[in-house]
């Protein structure tokens, strides 16, 4: 065992080195005075996670299967990709599409109002993934790129079909009764 203070590349703590296990070292860190996990230069724990954060307004079973994917990103992009794959399949079927072939759903979706851009990118998840991937299944290529592309389509998709209907709607719930009146009887509802 030694005891020496090591400034870690790409890191912003430092950390003192506590002890040498079989290649492992364990280190305090200087700023928040927990342990971390160290193989050689590289962090191995706590594990660095980089991918962004799910969408706040998607259902909580989906955001569950998005967080793990978010955990394991860094050390495992084709399981972070197979569980994004995941996520949008539940994602349609929280839209109401049955959840069995994304390029059915992807058309059902544009018709209730799935921007085309969003059904562009659905179709580049959909051909990648038939030609790699069905559920249940892992593509060998993803790569980092792949996931983070993934988890940036899941969020632009609930951002477009479930927080912004549900903006408009709050907005259009905070008019007066009077004025939601009139529009309905011009919409003839």
């Amino acid at each position: 065992m030694y005891d020496s203070t090591v400034q870690v590349a790409q890191n912003p703590h430092q950390h003192a080195y506590k002890g040498l296990v079989q290649g492992f070292h364990i280190a305090m860190c200087s700023h928040c005075n927990k342990p971390s996990y160290w193989n050689g230069n590289q962090m191995v724990y706590p594990n660095a996670v980089t991918a962004p954060f799910a969408n706040p307004d998607l259902p909580d079973d989906i955001k569950t299967d998005f967080e793990e994917a978010r955990q394991i990103s860094n050390l495992s992009p084709k399981g972070a990709a197979a569980l994004l794959r995941l996520v949008i399949q539940k994602l349609c079927i929280h839209l109401g599409e049955p959840g069995k072939d994304l390029n059915t759903d992807i058309g059902e979706l544009v018709q209730k109002g799935l921007p085309v851009k969003i059904k562009k990118a659905l179709d580049v998840v959909r051909v990648i993934g038939n030609e790699s991937v069905h559920p249940g299944q892992i593509d060998l290529n993803d790569n980092p790129g792949t996931a983070a592309k993934l988890f940036e389509l899941v969020n632009i998709i609930a951002d477009a079909m479930i927080t912004q209907p549900k903006e408009i709607d709050k907005l259009f719930d905070g008019l007066p009764d009077g004025k939601k009146a009139a529009i309905e009887k011009r919409d003839g509802q």
